[in-house]
């Protein structure tokens, strides 16, 4: 595996925002599938109807269903064409890692729990790049020597 994507990666890439120029160009060299977790997944999804949520409280936050509905769906057409791909994590071992990066980065970092995840999935899966936008999750994948991109 080559590279693995967090959920900012994800969001630049099926919803319109500052990167998603540069999320999309990524993703069209890949020589591979891009390979995703179940817990990615879910946090793309979780993520997009809470901005559904905030946007129908407060319509200059979020956004609006039917944005959202495309986005979903564009995401499901590439699991579908096997563009992206569900890769099998062993989530013990992917804790186990978890654990160890929060003892080494949290308390000096202030990673979050999903962020510290991802990265441990990352390593877990032997990727060799890390595709996010986040900056403090940038950091810690780079200090566990990942290549961050894009």
């Amino acid at each position: 595996m080559i590279a693995f994507p967090d959920t900012s990666f994800l969001c630049a890439l099926y919803v319109r925002q500052e990167h998603s120029p540069a999320a999309a160009a990524h993703f069209q060299k890949l020589p591979e599938a891009l390979h995703v977790s179940s817990l990615l997944l879910y946090e793309f999804r979780q993520s997009v109807r809470f901005q559904v949520w905030l946007h129908s409280r407060d319509k200059s936050r979020g956004y609006a269903q039917p944005q959202a509905a495309g986005a979903l769906a564009q995401l499901q057409a590439n699991l579908d064409q096997g563009a992206l791909v569900i890769v099998p994590v062993e989530w013990p071992d992917v804790y186990r890692l978890a654990e160890i990066l929060s003892q080494r980065h949290t308390s000096a970092g202030g990673h979050r729990s999903l962020d510290v995840l991802h990265v441990a999935t990352a390593l877990h899966l032997g990727a060799r790049d890390f595709l996010s936008f986040a900056t403090n999750q940038r950091k810690l994948a780079m200090a566990e020597k990942l290549k961050v991109k894009p």
